[in-house]
């Protein structure tokens, strides 16, 4: 059976540019920097950045899989990725079950979420 996630692959035609938003601008610290693919990681779990011969270009539908990063506070967080020129489509909101989520995209068009859970 099923035990968890490990790992989220996210394909792109444009591996530096992708990665390079992933680590310079969302401040995630790389695990893995190969010349095909670049991974990131929290204990077992991957996020991995992926050249892919079958993508080309933006996300043709970004609202099929949305990939949510936890943190702390999602308004300093919002605030920072703000700050470094990053739109939301959805600035922080709570949610009916307490938490808060802060929607934007990465440069192929793929959305991401911050993600603050309730205690």
């Amino acid at each position: 059976m099923i035990t968890g996630v490990v790992g989220i692959l996210i394909g792109t035609d444009n591996l530096q540019r992708l990665s390079a938003f992933y680590r310079d601008t969302l401040g995630l610290t790389p695990h893995s920097v190969k010349p095909h693919i670049v991974s990131f990681a929290w204990e077992s779990m991957r996020l991995s950045i992926v050249p892919h011969s079958e993508v080309k270009g933006q996300s043709a539908d970004p609202h099929r899989i949305m990939v949510n990063l936890g943190v702390a506070d999602i308004h300093a967080a919002h605030a920072a990725l703000v700050a470094k020129g990053i739109p939301f489509i959805r600035k922080p909101g709570q949610e009916k079950w307490g938490g808060w989520i802060a929607t934007f995209s990465d440069p192929d068009g793929n959305l991401l979420q911050l993600m603050q859970l309730t205690p």
